[in-house]
């Protein structure tokens, strides 16, 4: 029995399975996930209610990109402070989603546990045409699911929610215990 053999290596067998092609064209990305902001505003009455159902896929999407950059960018170690979750959101997740760092992170002056994570253009946003009676919609509210359902998932439960302040801002708002534990882990 003869065995045939292609001349030369294929290029799909000669890539790593650790770091596989990560880029997505922008066209690609726009037109999926504006048919996914479709499908959620036929589905709903609000924009409260819109944005809720973004965040809720975001969460789905959140828990999938979490499991993948552990195992790539930290080699299965996890956080155990709140500045270096949020640095991880901030620098590795963002890269990971968009190709760059996010643009700010920044603590809440007057409260210890809210930090804000600024992107002056999200990419979501970008190819979004919002009429007018819906001028409130930010589709980013997507990012902020991916953002809650990784800190959610990592041990530092917290709500996120998205407002529109310098560009856009997530608001990330830890639970009392996660900052409680993060001073006690301080004054080691």
């Amino acid at each position: 029995m003869e065995t045939r053999f292609t001349r030369g290596k294929s290029a799909i067998l000669e890539r790593p399975l650790s770091r596989p092609k990560t880029e997505v064209s922008v066209s690609a990305f726009a037109l999926l996930f504006s048919e996914v902001v479709q499908y959620c505003q036929s589905r709903v009455y609000s924009v409260s209610e819109l944005q809720a159902r973004l965040a809720e896929l975001g969460q789905r999407v959140g828990g999938s990109l979490l499991d993948v950059l552990v195992l790539r960018e930290k080699n299965g170690r996890r956080e155990t402070k709140v500045l270096n979750i949020l640095l991880f959101i901030k620098v590795s997740v963002w890269r990971a989603l968009f190709g760059k760092e996010a643009d700010k992170l920044e603590q809440a002056n007057d409260d210890d546990k809210t930090y804000y994570i600024i992107e002056k253009e999200p990419l979501v946003n970008t190819y979004i045409s919002v009429p007018k009676e819906n001028s409130t919609l930010n589709c980013a509210a997507f990012i902020g699911g991916i953002v809650e359902a990784i800190l959610t998932h990592t041990g530092f439960p917290a709500k996120v929610t998205v407002h529109w302040h310098k560009g856009t801002t997530l608001m990330i708002k830890f639970d009392e215990a996660v900052i409680a534990r993060d001073k006690a882990l301080e004054s080691r």
